[in-house]
């Protein structure tokens, strides 16, 4: 998988998300607003591999977690995260509730709608949503 099929891939669920949104279906929904900041991670850290060259072990292994944390320490964007949340309080809020957020999410039958509007606010806010900061470092 290339770095530009996991960021058509984070766009394409979070259209799935909005939709299942729109049905009342916040299990699905919250399941799937985690995995589009996971594949926008994963297309942040995608940025460090190089043509020709073998990552280090550590970056691979790293790679394939499902830590939301993990991995954007791996995508070397942390910096630029923290700084930004610095001057913008509202990203680390968002990033707070975003980190609530496992892939064990995919066996949750308990989410309540304000639950998934939340996850959803917090991903995609215009101003400090995660996944439209992360855009911006794709």
């Amino acid at each position: 998988m290339d770095r530009a099929t996991l960021e058509r891939v984070s766009e394409l669920r979070l259209c799935d998300a909005e939709a299942l949104l729109a049905a009342g279906r916040w299990d699905a929904a919250y399941y799937l607003l985690g995995y589009v900041v996971e594949c926008a991670l994963k297309a942040c850290v995608a940025k460090r591999f190089r043509l020709h060259e073998v990552p280090e072990r550590k970056l691979l292994s790293v790679f394939y977690t499902h830590d939301l944390d993990e991995l954007l320490r791996a995508s070397e964007v942390k910096s630029e995260f923290d700084r930004n949340a610095k001057v913008n309080p509202g990203v680390a809020f968002n990033w707070n509730i975003v980190l609530d957020w496992s892939p064990d999410a995919r066996y949750d039958v308990n989410k309540t709608e304000s639950q998934a509007r939340e996850l959803y606010t917090a991903v995609t806010d215009c101003d400090s949503g995660v996944w439209t900061w992360l855009k911006t470092q794709y």
